[in-house]
């Protein structure tokens, strides 16, 4: 399978004969592309990533029938339970493969990319006062890193969109809020490789994947809290410290003389998670992370909470599967952890028990009428503090607690 750069490569020239310059204008086609919009070199590393070059079969109508009358169950309970899906027109699910559902989730999250890779290009720009107007190859370099930018957020998303879709199951395995009022996410083949590796009921497993789905739209379709985390994320995402000394050594063996093989080594550095942990954690990042951990420990205890109300009864078999499914999301590969970590998102054991202590608690203390109350308004959800300690929420939104 040809690698996604080879969709823009000059025509007509022999690789051989391209050289330094020859490099250089592809990479400059490359920076063109994504600059004009053309998103289909990040599909392509997407695709490739995911599938691990291997073609793969489209969904059969059946299973797509049957998974939309599960969403249809799912959205009616959900309703039901938390109330949050009233007055809404709908839900609809997009049940795909990987490659669609990497298509989606690379327009979903592009805004959250794009101040990840402006952050981390900012630290490879040299200082103006040091590129010399007398030396043609420190100007090229100057100008080539101002384009990195285009390139490394397609390279990034590509590479992070394709691995996440390997292990998925839906659209929020990532407790990340997606474009409001689009379909809920299923990626049938892994829901049902994953339900075969374990023995577990299909259909018993693909209706806890569609209650999970709902259940995360139906609590980010709250405008309070979806802006709240959105916020969170891109400021996260915004604030990275680049280490420019890591990140030159990461680029320091670039040759240009190399030809295509330069734009490929070129794909391959970009697409290591190392170069991106040449970013470093900075000041604010360290304010704002109590924050967006404390608020998304919340939410999936929230979330946690309306399954079980659910599932306990509506699926025969939910104990099995939520407890094969909660030990899968906090025994993720480093891989997994990794595109955690860039996000800015905790998501281990003691994150997961910390917010269904705060759920628990709050049920103690005030019931479920209670708990609605994180979705009044932006001022009543949880201070970091408050959700290690529910009574203080309950005391602070004037609840007897």
């Amino acid at each position: 399978m040809p690698r996604p750069y080879d969709a823009v490569m000059s025509d007509g020239v022999p690789p051989d004969d391209l050289g330094g310059m020859g490099f250089l204008n592809d990479l400059m086609r490359l920076v063109q592309a994504q600059a004009g919009g053309n998103n289909e070199i990040v599909r392509q590393l997407a695709h490739t990533t995911a599938n691990e070059g291997r073609s793969e079969p489209n969904i059969d109508p059946a299973d797509r029938i049957a998974v939309e009358q599960l969403v249809r169950i799912a959205e009616l309970q959900v309703a039901s339970t938390t109330g949050l899906l009233s007055g809404s027109t709908g839900v609809s699910v997009d049940v795909g493969n990987r490659s669609q559902w990497a298509d989606r989730t690379i327009n979903d999250y592009r805004p959250l990319f794009e101040h990840l890779s402006s952050a981390l290009v900012s630290g490879m720009e040299p200082p103006s006062d040091e590129v010399s107007p007398n030396d043609p190859f420190a100007a090229m370099m100057a100008n080539l890193s101002q384009a990195m930018g285009p390139i490394m957020l397609g390279m990034m998303t590509g590479s992070m969109v394709g691995h996440l879709a390997r292990r998925s199951h839906g659209g929020y395995d990532l407790p990340v809020p997606r474009p409001i009022g689009e379909p809920v996410l299923v990626l049938l083949p892994n829901v049902d490789d994953f339900g075969r590796d374990w023995s577990l009921d299909r259909d018993d497993l693909r209706l806890w994947v569609c209650l999970h789905e709902v259940t995360h739209q139906a609590v980010f379709s709250v405008e309070h809290v979806r802006r709240r985390v959105t916020d969170l994320l891109e400021r996260y995402a915004s604030a990275f410290d680049t280490d420019p000394e890591r990140i030159g050594r990461q680029f320091g063996g670039l040759d240009l003389s190399a030809g295509p093989d330069a734009l490929a080594g070129l794909q391959d550095t970009l697409g290591d998670p190392e170069v991106l942990l040449g970013a470093v954690r900075s000041p604010e990042q360290e304010a704002i992370q109590p924050e967006l951990t404390a608020i998304i420990a919340a939410i999936t205890g929230y979330v946690d909470w309306a399954m079980d109300s659910i599932g306990e009864t509506l699926i025969g078999s939910y104990s099995m599967i939520t407890e094969a499914l909660r030990r899968r999301r906090v025994e993720a590969a480093a891989g997994d952890r990794f595109v955690e970590r860039i996000l800015g998102l905790h998501l281990n054991a003691e994150q997961y028990d910390r917010g269904t202590g705060f759920t628990a608690g709050v049920l103690e203390r005030a019931g479920t009428d209670g708990l609605s109350r994180l979705f009044d308004s932006a001022e009543t959800l949880p201070t970091p503090a408050e959700v290690d300690a529910p009574g203080l929420w309950l005391a602070r939104i004037d609840l007897p607690s």
